[in-house]
């Protein structure tokens, strides 16, 4: 009887996300940094997933200095665009489980309610637009065993973020100017971690039609609301965190003023969503706030 394979291998295991998919993981998981793997060399993917053959490919990997792709958008393509289609060529000839992590980015943000998974994409950014090839790649080269999974806001222990920014700031200033007209779904990454875990061993039963998922945390909100929520949790007076608007902070890639995204296909894979936001927030808290410490 042929073996099943249910080694994982996750890509850009070094980054926020990264990390936590590999300890959500545990034993089953090999994880890869970029100078373990370069994503951008073909011929190091096909290595690395022939030696390896893995059940489930988990890519984290990705360029996400959102303004810097703005003055390097090819360096960005090769890393978010061209890299997604190398491991879906290696994933397509070895027969493995794509779990690729795009972006709200892909999307205008020019919505009012939430986007849907089969949403037309239309990015305003260079970023977005080379994550958009990436998830079209993957799409196009793996029908059946190809996965986008879009998220947004990501926060977490394993490295900087805007939660542990205002941790930060909550005991260095007096007062903090947030904005408040960009809303969105902050994300915990052990959350997302878990999602992709959950969907990854839907796929290898299936059970989880192959497409775009969106993995946000639930509900919405604004980065102020956040920054106030965070301030709560802390002890601190909400009142601290003063509302501005996205004119105060003028950067080279526009921000999505609506970012939310809708979450029906985890259903059709017999999986709940992620769940809201803040409740994922105050049980992350312990840990920012230690990671802040270290």
């Amino acid at each position: 009887m042929r073996r099943v394979r249910r080694r994982w291998l996750v890509t850009g295991a070094g980054g926020l996300l990264g990390r936590d998919v590999v300890a959500r993981l545990g034993p089953r998981a090999v994880g890869l940094d970029r100078r373990a793997l370069d994503v951008t060399d073909p011929v190091a993917v096909r290595a690395a997933l022939a030696a390896l053959r893995p059940a489930v490919v988990v890519n984290c990997a990705a360029w996400t200095a959102v303004d810097d792709a703005e003055t390097h958008e090819r360096e960005a393509l090769l890393v978010n665009g061209t890299a997604a289609r190398y491991l879906a060529e290696s994933c397509a000839e070895l027969g493995c489980v794509l779990l690729h992590v795009s972006t709200d980015y892909v999307f205008g943000g020019d919505a009012c309610v939430p986007y849907a998974e089969g949403a037309l994409p239309g990015p305003r950014t260079a970023y977005g637009r080379t994550k958009l090839v990436g998830e079209r790649a993957v799409l196009e080269l793996l029908p059946e065993r190809g996965y986008v999974v879009r998220t947004a806001w990501l926060y977490g222990a394993g490295g900087g973020n805007f939660v542990r920014t205002m941790i930060g700031a909550e005991a260095a200033r007096e007062t903090v100017d947030v904005v408040d007209d960009q809303r969105g779904q902050p994300t915990w990454t052990v959350d997302l971690a878990d999602r992709l875990r959950a969907l990854g061993r839907a796929a290898l039963a299936g059970r989880a039609p192959a497409g775009v998922y969106h993995g946000t945390n639930g509900g919405d909100g604004t980065w102020c609301e956040l920054a106030r929520e965070t301030y709560q949790l802390l002890g601190s007076d909400p009142a601290r965190v003063r509302a501005t608007s996205s004119a105060a902070f003028p950067r080279p890639a526009a921000r999505p003023a609506y970012s939310v995204l809708g979450h029906d296909r985890w259903h059709a894979a017999g999986l709940e969503p992620p769940r809201a936001w803040r409740e994922a927030l105050a049980e992350a808290f312990p840990a920012l706030v230690s990671a802040g410490r270290r």
